[in-house]
């Protein structure tokens, strides 16, 4: 009896080396598709971040009540004991930026922790299996956590303004924005540090020994050391640590568009105060106390953050993990 001989299909046969040809290849219209349901992707995802943040009240409460209690506690009750940088400055002004950028860094905390908590309800897995692009989960969380803690800082903000105790000036508008840009920064970076931990003990783990540190060395609590000849060694590191940190910098910047450049100002080592803005103001007789960056180079050093911090999420989700099929 023959044997009839069966041939596959060059298209079956070479499956696991099957490479698109020209005519396969996307087309400017199919990736403009696919770019529009990445965008619709991360607007959902960030939506969502809006919902559940406001179905949990207590987290409401507590991103925004713990640093409204730090700033009324500390700055009671170190009111006596501060010198500020200039002449007649209180702890309650001096830490109201800091205060500022402490709600933006817990409200980051609390909404990049959701990533690994979505991961264990298995919503990530079809996230990720879906066709949308995968920077559309970094655009998502970070837009949508940082969109929550520009809101809650700007309610604070609202509420020092109401009872005087920053004045209300042109600066506001790009307080505003500023706001946003470093809610940004400091969401992807916590999306960093949330895409590869597994536990939110590892989470929080992290956020104590990297994140709150990042918080004090930025002259949100204390000033930043100026450094001269006869100054000792610890001073020296403490400034360059603090010098180094991009948190430094979104503070600094919150501190120049809330106050103005009446505190932002930089005292030398024979006690004269020069204006960060470049307007000469000198406060004869001043002692030495601190150093603060000035305005464009807050600016400048926050959208690099926020460039950098995006970059790398969108990087850490791009890459496959371990034991991951999709």
């Amino acid at each position: 009896m023959a044997t009839v001989k069966t041939m596959k299909p060059a298209s079956v046969a070479n499956a696991n080396s099957f490479e698109p040809t020209l005519s396969q290849q996307p087309t400017a219209a199919a990736r403009f598709v696919a770019w529009k349901r990445s965008l619709g992707t991360a607007w959902m995802l960030a939506y969502r971040e809006w919902i559940r943040f406001f179905r949990q009240p207590f987290r409401v409460i507590a991103a925004l009540g713990q640093p409204i209690l730090f700033w009324v506690l500390f700055g009671t009750g170190l009111h006596g004991a501060f010198r500020g940088a200039t002449p007649g400055e209180d702890f309650m002004t001096f830490f109201l930026p800091g205060t500022t950028a402490l709600i933006l860094l817990f409200t980051a905390i609390f909404a990049t922790i959701s990533i690994i908590e979505d991961r264990k309800e298995g919503f990530l897995q079809g996230v990720l299996v879906a066709p949308p692009a995968r920077w559309s989960i970094v655009l998502g969380k970070a837009l949508g956590g940082a969109a929550i803690a520009w809101a809650q800082a700007m309610v604070f903000l609202g509420l020092a303004l109401a009872v005087g105790t920053v004045p209300l000036t042109s600066q506001w508008f790009y307080l505003v924005l500023f706001l946003f840009l470093s809610a940004t920064a400091i969401t992807s970076l916590g999306v960093c540090f949330a895409w590869p931990m597994d536990s939110t003990q590892g989470y929080h783990a992290a956020m104590n020994l990297v994140l709150l540190p990042m918080w004090l060395l930025s002259g949100a609590f204390f000033p930043i050391p100026l450094i001269s000849a006869n100054q000792p060694i610890g001073q020296w590191i403490f400034h360059w640590l603090m010098r180094c940190n991009p948190m430094t910098y979104i503070v600094g910047g919150i501190r120049h568009l809330l106050h103005g450049a009446a505190t932002s100002t930089e005292i030398n080592s024979v006690g004269s105060a020069i204006n960060a803005s470049n307007t000469a103001s000198v406060v004869a007789g001043s002692a030495k106390t601190a150093w603060v960056p000035e305005l464009g180079t807050c600016i400048g050093v926050t959208c690099l953050f926020a460039i950098a911090a995006i970059a790398i999420a969108t990087w850490m989700v791009q890459k496959r993990q371990k034991g991951e099929t999709v």
